[in-house]
């Protein structure tokens, strides 16, 4: 009997034991946190040939407020300035350089087919400016957004020759010759992409600032072929840039309606409403910049 008792004993013993070595069957286990990505802004600056002028004015505001800049994109006019932009040059340098620009510099005409304009011009001028360096060499990352024109698909340039990429965003239909690189031809990006929010985002920004220099529907009745054309590529230009400016977190818009899209002579009044509206965006943009490292970013 004594030795039964012993035995149970000895049992319960060991059970007690064995129970204080195993975890509870549905112990919570904590992972590690991942950390939160870090901060990356991106300026997407919109087509509008002359008014393009307006995102140096931009520019000039942003750096002088200390908003960082981590990538650029670009489209038609705005693909010339964040090509610069995006290879080094600061808003003032941007500002010296547009002031000294001469249409002639970036104008060649020609009697082929497709377009009144080669563009090579302008894209020598550019790979000048850059002194020749591919996009993936500027010292931010840098996407130029053309049109296949065969497909009507928009292409974003992240690598190659940053002038030929420039030279394809802004190669407007029926005023420049289509861009042949290989055996793609591409136009003006302006028709699938009129403000590259959509590239800033895959390109891995994850807060937008959007500069919409885009020319507004005329509420006055168009007279004549070649204005109802004009009215009638605004508003297909104005409906697609409306949906891709809502994946913005902030867009600026320069008051630059009474500037046309070939009026060089107003390069410094469309710099001037870029500041202008830079900074009257200012708060939002510190207030969105502020909510997303509160949000977890850094």
């Amino acid at each position: 009997m004594m030795n039964r008792r012993l035995m149970v004993a000895a049992l319960a013993a060991a059970m007690l034991t064995a129970c204080s070595s195993v975890s509870p069957l549905f112990e919570q286990k904590t992972s590690p946190t991942a950390p939160p990505p870090p901060l990356k802004v991106g300026l997407a600056l919109g087509g509008g040939a002359a008014k393009g002028f307006a995102h140096v004015g931009v520019i000039k505001v942003l750096e002088t407020a200390g908003i960082p800049v981590h990538i650029v994109t670009g489209t038609s006019a705005g693909s010339v300035v964040g090509a610069l932009y995006a290879a080094g040059y600061d808003g003032f340098r941007l500002q010296t350089l547009a002031f000294g620009l001469d249409e002639s510099k970036v104008r060649d005409l020609t009697f082929g087919s497709g377009g009144v304009v080669k563009g090579q011009k302008l894209e020598d001028y550019v790979n000048q400016l850059v002194h020749k360096r591919p996009i993936e060499k500027l010292a931010k990352p840098f996407g130029a957004v053309a049109t296949d024109l065969d497909t009507g698909k928009r292409v974003l340039f992240q690598r190659g020759n940053t002038g030929q990429a420039v030279r394809a965003s802004s190669s407007v239909p029926g005023v420049f010759e289509p861009v042949v690189i290989g055996k793609r031809r591409f136009v003006d990006g302006g028709l699938s992409s009129p403000v590259p929010v959509e590239a800033a985002r895959e390109m891995g920004a994850n807060v937008v600032i959007a500069v919409d220099i885009s020319s507004k529907a005329s509420h006055s009745r168009p007279d004549g072929a070649l204005s109802i054309l004009d009215q009638t590529f605004t508003i297909m230009g104005q409906k697609l840039g409306a949906q891709e400016l809502n994946r913005a977190d902030v867009v600026i818009r320069p008051a630059i309606a009474g500037i046309g899209a070939a009026d060089f002579n107003q390069k410094h009044q469309a710099m001037l409403e870029g500041e202008r509206a830079a900074k009257a965006a200012l708060p939002e943009i510190q207030r969105k910049l502020a909510a997303w490292r509160g949000g977890g970013g850094q």
